[in-house]
């Protein structure tokens, strides 16, 4: 009799432990979906399904999405500033030392090509001015003189030698106005409008290029010794990426191919340019290559300034390969996992999981190996089954 009541008792305890097993492995819904039960099946689903009702979804703001072909890269990754070419930067200086009278431009001020940057006094320009003058008034007199003496030469009336120092004194003082006129010139002096009255002690020094100030090294009353840098001037019209890469990654770049890029101060924004110089001279400190990059939109070209530090990828091959967002796969036990759509009813959803082999990863989607395993119409659950998963 006590075994009969042990029996019973036991195999009551054997049951309900039965139950309670199929009903926490066989369905991953809530407490809040169990009141729901009047809307929604009460099947217990097979191993590896999972049952979600339809408010679930919505309120967990769930999303279902297929396989789409997405270009995938290999990159060389580089590094390295915005520039502009030789001939968009000017140092400006001076031919001629003198003291600065006058200057007004501060850094980040524009300026034009023929614009007056300053103003430099020196007596000493007077000289220039007027042995210019000297010289000039001289030359129509030996003009006249060597003339004669060609005359006379030729009719055998005066001396070859005559005719012969006329020539030289005549030639020498020429040479010298064309000199002293290019002198002048240099001075931003016009030599054709030179005369006594308008002789000046100081000259005008002006923008060689259209650009911004971007270094003033003179403030009035420095005197200016020549060649001496006094204003930078940067024209950034044509600004450009100026990247380094590893000389092991050389036979991976080609012209023309693509460069994605991003500023120090702003991670969030990519921007586009190609490859359009390769250098050929390997850096010896570092090992590395120049590489000379130009932007796709010259639009973008007023955001950027000379100097900003840039991070670059280049693409060195493409190809389109089946993937998925990042967010459809799920990692457990060094394996990957997806939810795959296999039916809905009108309050619910059900997903199989199922694995999926991972391959590379670009711009937020992978690349999914085993694609074919997946029916092409195949809809995956692409946000949400990680909490899913993982309870």
């Amino acid at each position: 009799m006590k075994n009969h009541t042990y029996n019973t008792m036991k195999n009551r305890s054997l049951s309900l432990l039965a139950v309670a097993s199929l009903l926490v492995f066989g369905s991953c819904s809530s407490k809040s979906d169990t009141q729901e039960s009047d809307q929604t099946t009460n099947e217990i689903p097979a191993e590896g399904t999972y049952e979600l009702s339809k408010t679930q979804f919505e309120s967990s703001a769930m999303k279902l999405g297929k396989l789409e072909m997405k270009d995938f890269h290999e990159i060389v990754k580089a590094n390295g500033i915005f520039d502009v070419p030789p001939g968009n930067r000017a140092s400006v200086s001076s031919y001629f030392e003198g003291t600065v009278k006058k200057i007004t431009l501060l850094p980040g001020e524009y300026v034009k090509r023929g614009q007056l940057l300053f103003i430099l006094e020196n007596p000493e320009f007077l000289q220039i001015q007027q042995d210019f003058l000297a010289a000039k008034g001289q030359l129509a007199y030996l003009k006249s003189d060597y003339e004669r003496q060609k005359n006379l030469a030729v009719d055998n009336i005066s001396s070859q030698k005559n005719y012969l120092k006329a020539e030289s004194d005549y030639t020498v003082t020429k040479v010298k106005v064309e000199s002293l006129s290019k002198k002048l010139e240099l001075m931003n002096i016009n030599p054709s409008a030179l005369t006594l009255e308008n002789m000046q002690t100081t000259i005008n020094i002006t923008s060689p290029i259209n650009g911004y100030i971007t270094m003033v090294n003179i403030s009035r009353g420095t005197f200016l010794s020549p060649t001496q840098p006094a204003i930078t001037i940067v024209n950034t019209d044509h600004i450009h990426l100026e990247l380094n890469v590893f000389e092991k990654d050389l036979p991976k770049l080609r012209i023309d191919q693509a460069i994605r890029f991003r500023i120090q101060q702003d991670d969030r924004n990519w921007y586009k340019a190609s490859v359009h110089l390769i250098n050929k001279t390997v850096n010896q400190e570092d090992r590395t290559i120049g590489i000379h990059g130009h932007l796709i939109d010259e639009k973008l070209i007023s955001q950027f300034n000379p100097g900003m530090y840039v991070e670059a990828e280049i693409y060195t091959t493409s190809a389109s390969k089946a993937a998925l967002p990042e967010n459809t796969l799920v990692e457990a036990d060094g394996k990957y996992y997806a939810l795959v759509l296999d039916g809905t009813t009108e309050n619910s959803y059900s997903f199989i999981k199922k694995e999926v082999i991972k391959g590379e990863s670009n711009n937020g989607f992978v690349e999914v190996l085993n694609a074919k395993d997946f029916k092409a119409d195949s809809e995956f659950l692409i946000d949400g089954a990680f909490n899913l998963i993982t309870d």
